[in-house]
C-alpha cells in the first residue's frame, strides 16, 4: 500500500494536539506500529512532512489508516503504549520478549519461619527478598544461606509430619524445630541473622558472630566457637563476591549494545548493596534502531508491574527520561532517578555492564552465524541443491518396554523450532518393540502433515542404524511421503560422541565424519535434543502413572480420600513413609483401609 492511499492531510486537519497513543495500520488492518505522543497532531504529522530513514519510509508506505487514543497525560499514554506493544507485537516496534515474573526468597511469618524460593503473587504473610535475576541465582543464595544460617527450607507438609530429624539436621543444615530440638528464641536468632544478611547488613551479622565466638571460647566451648569461626569466614568470602564497593542502596544498571539488526540489553540487579546477578535480554528490533530508543523502549516495557529500585543507571541519555522517571516514580510511590552520567564505582559497574552487553551481542551474532555454517555443511554433505529449511528427528524412550514415548524435534536454519516439537504416547505394541513404536510415531506425525496440518521436512533423522532406517523408509512409503532425505544415526563404539556412523537411505556404506565436522556437530545437537525430549516425556508419563496408580488400585479409595491423603502427607512419598496409625488419622480412612494402603506401598 503506498502512502498516498492514506489521505493524511484530511486526517491531520481533525487530529487533536492532546497527549495520546497512535496506531498505524496496513490495508489488512494489521497494526504496523504503536507510538505515544505529548502532542498527537505534531507527532503524527512528522511522519508525512519530513525526511525519514529507509525503515520509517518503508513503514509509512504501507500505512492505510491511523487510529488514535487520547489520554489525559503523557504518562497515561506511555503506559497504554507499553500495554499495546505487548499485546499486539507490531512489526516496527522494539519488542521485549521476556515477560516472566522474577523469583524472590520468602521468609514465612510462622513461629519457626520457613525460608524458601518464591515466584508469583505475594499472597502469603511474611518477608520477600529480591527480586533475583533468575531461579539459579535464587537457589544458589538459598544454598549458601542453608550453610550459614540453619533456618528450615522444607515444605509445610513435610515439616508438620516429622517424628524424627531429617538428613538436613544430620549434616548441620537445620536445627530440627520440627521435633523440638531448638526453642523459639534460639531459632529466632538464626532467623534474625538471615534477615540481616538478606538486607545487606552482613557486617552486623559478622560482628554478632564474632561476639558469640569469643564468648564460646571463653566458656571453653571450642566446638561451638569453631562453628562460629567457619560461619564468619564463609560470610566474608561471600561479601567479597557479592558486595558493590561503596553501595548500600537499591539500583539497576541497564546497558545496551546493537549491531546488524540485533540488540542485547544487560540488566544488573543491586539490592541492599548486594549484586544479585545479571540477566541478558535480546529484544526484537527494527534495522538501524538507535541504542537510545532501544533503552527507552526496554525501560518502558520492563518496569511497569515490577518492583522498581530507587535508581536506574543507563548506558545512554534517554529522550523521555523525565517522563519515565515520573511514571515509574508514581508506580513505586517514591522518587525514581534515571542517570547516565555517573562517577566512581557506578561508572565502573556501568562500564562492566556495557562490556557484558557487547559480549552478549557478539555471542548472539556468532551463534546465528555458527548455526548457518553447520546447516550449510550438512547441505553439502547430503548433496542437496536447495538450502535446508526444515529437519526433523525421532527418538524412542521407555523403561523395560513400558510406557513408551516417541519424540519428534524440529530444527530450521536458525536452530530449534520448539513450538513444532511433538511427543507421542505409544500403545498397542509389544514391550520393547522400537520398530513398532517408530512406525506408530511416524504414522501419526505424517498422516497429519499429509492432511495439511503442517509441512514436510527436507531431512528426517532416526536414532538408529540400517535396520531401523529401512523400516522407517517402508512406513513413509506407505504414507506416500516422498522427497524426504532419510538419515540414520548409529552410535559409535562405547557410545562415545564423535564416533557416530551415518546411514543414508539408498547409500551403500556408512559415513564416518571427522570429530571436528560442522555437519556432525549439527547432527549430534539434533539427535541429543530428540533424546532429551523423549526421555523427559517418558519420565513425565511414568510419574503420572505412579502418581495415581497405587492409590487408584486400592478398593475404597475414591477421589476425595485420595485428595485428603495427598494433602495430609504432601504426596505419594509422604504416604509411603506413613504408618498405619498415621494413615488412620486422616478423615474417612478406617483402620482396615489404612492397613490396605500400607500393604499396597510395602507389599
Amino acid at each position: 500500500m503506498s502512502s498516498h492511499a492514506f489521505d493524511h492531510k484530511s486526517f491531520l486537519k481533525t487530529l487533536t494536539s492532546r497527549p495520546g497513543v497512535y496506531r498505524m495500520l496496513d490495508d489488512q488492518e494489521k497494526v504496523l506500529y504503536v507510538g505515544k505522543a505529548r502532542d498527537l497532531k505534531r507527532r503524527v504529522s512528522s511522519y508525512f512532512s519530513r525526511s525519514l530513514n529507509l525503515r520509517i519510509q518503508s513503514m509509512v508506505s504501507r500505512v492505510a489508516d491511523v487510529e488514535v487514543t487520547v489520554t489525559h497525560t503523557e504518562g497515561e499514554a506511555l503506559i497504554l503504549e507499553n500495554n499495546l506493544i505487548k499485546s499486539l507485537k507490531p512489526h516496527y516496534n522494539i519488542l521485549l520478549r521476556d515477560d516472566k515474573s522474577y523469583p524472590y526468597i520468602f521468609l514465612s511469618a510462622d513461629p519457626f519461619p520457613q525460608l524458601t524460593f518464591h515466584r508469583g503473587a505475594k499472597r502469603r504473610k511474611g518477608r520477600y527478598f529480591g527480586p533475583y535475576p533468575n531461579a539459579g541465582s535464587t537457589r544458589e543464595t538459598l544454598r549458601l544461606m542453608q550453610k550459614l544460617f540453619p533456618v528450615r527450607q522444607c515444605d509445610e507438609s513435610f515439616y508438620r509430619n516429622r517424628t524424627r530429624p531429617c538428613l538436613q539436621f544430620q549434616i548441620k543444615r537445620c536445627t530440627a524445630p520440627c521435633v523440638g530440638l531448638i526453642d523459639e528464641q534460639g531459632y529466632a536468632r538464626d532467623v534474625e541473622d538471615a534477615m540481616l544478611f538478606l538486607n545487606g547488613r552482613a557486617d552486623q551479622v559478622i560482628d554478632g558472630l564474632v561476639g558469640r565466638m569469643e564468648s564460646s571460647a571463653e566458656a571453653l566451648e571450642f566446638e561451638k566457637a569453631a562453628r562460629y569461626r567457619d560461619q564468619i569466614a564463609t560470610l566474608q568470602r561471600i561479601q567479597e563476591r557479592q558486595y558493590v564497593s561503596g553501595e548500600r542502596g537499591d539500583l539497576d544498571i541497564v546497558a545496551c549494545a546493537a549491531s546488524e539488526g540485533a540488540a542485547c540489553v544487560q540488566l544488573f540487579f543491586i539490592r541492599a548493596g548486594r549484586n544479585l546477578g545479571n540477566k541478558l535480554f535480546y529484544p526484537r528490533i527494527p534495522e538501524d534502531e538507535p541504542e537510545q530508543e532501544i533503552l527507552t523502549a526496554f525501560i518502558s516495557q520492563y518496569y511497569p508491574g515490577k518492583q522498581i529500585p530507587q535508581e536506574i543507571i543507563v548506558s545512554g541519555c534517554l529522550e523521555d527520561q523525565e517522563l519515565l522517571e515520573n511514571v515509574l516514580g508514581e508506580q513505586a510511590g517514591r522518587r525514581v532517578r534515571i542517570r547516565h552520567a555517573v562517577r566512581g564505582d557506578r561508572a565502573r559497574w556501568l562500564k562492566m555492564a556495557r562490556h557484558n552487553a557487547g559480549i552478549g551481542l557478539q555471542s548472539k551474532l556468532a551463534s546465528q552465524a555458527g548455526v548457518q555454517a553447520r546447516v550449510d555443511a550438512l547441505q553439502k554433505l547430503l548433496k542437496l541443491e536447495e538450502p535446508l529449511s526444515r529437519m526433523e528427528c525421532f527418538d524412542i524412550s521407555h523403561t523395560s518396554g513400558e510406557l513408551t514415548v516417541a519424540s519428534c524435534v524440529v530444527f530450521d536454519a536458525q536452530g530449534p523450532v520448539k513450538s513444532d516439537y511433538r511427543r507421542f504416547n505409544i500403545d498397542g505394541i509389544q514391550p520393547g518393540d522400537d520398530y513398532g513404536a517408530m512406525e506408530q510415531a511416524l504414522t501419526r506425525r505424517y498422516t497429519r502433515i499429509q492432511a495439511g496440518e503442517g509441512r514436510l521436512p527436507d531431512v528426517v533423522f532416526i536414532d538408529g542404524g540400517k535396520g531401523q532406517l529401512s523400516a522407517v523408509a517402508g512406513t513413509l512409503e506407505e504414507l506416500a511421503v516422498t522427497g524426504v532425505v532419510l538419515v540414520g544415526i548409529a552410535k559409535g563404539a562405547d557410545r562415545k560422541p564423535g564416533l557416530e556412523r551415518l546411514f543414508l537411505f539408498g547409500g551403500k556404506a556408512p559415513i564416518i565424519l571427522p570429530p571436528d565436522s560442522a555437519a556432525l556437530h549439527l547432527i549430534q545437537q539434533i539427535r541429543d535434543e530428540a533424546h532429551r525430549f523423549a526421555i523427559t516425556g517418558h519420565r513425565q508419563r511414568r510419574d503420572r502413572s505412579r502418581r495415581v496408580s497405587v492409590l487408584e488400585e486400592i478398593p475404597g479409595i475414591g477421589p476425595k480420600r485420595r485428595q485428603r491423603l495427598l494433602k495430609r502427607f504432601g504426596g505419594l512419598q509422604g504416604i509411603a513413609r506413613a504408618g498405619v496409625e498415621d494413615l488412620s488419622r486422616v478423615q474417612g480412612i478406617s483402620g482396615l483401609l489404612a492397613e490396605q494402603i500400607y500393604e499396597a506401598f510395602h507389599g
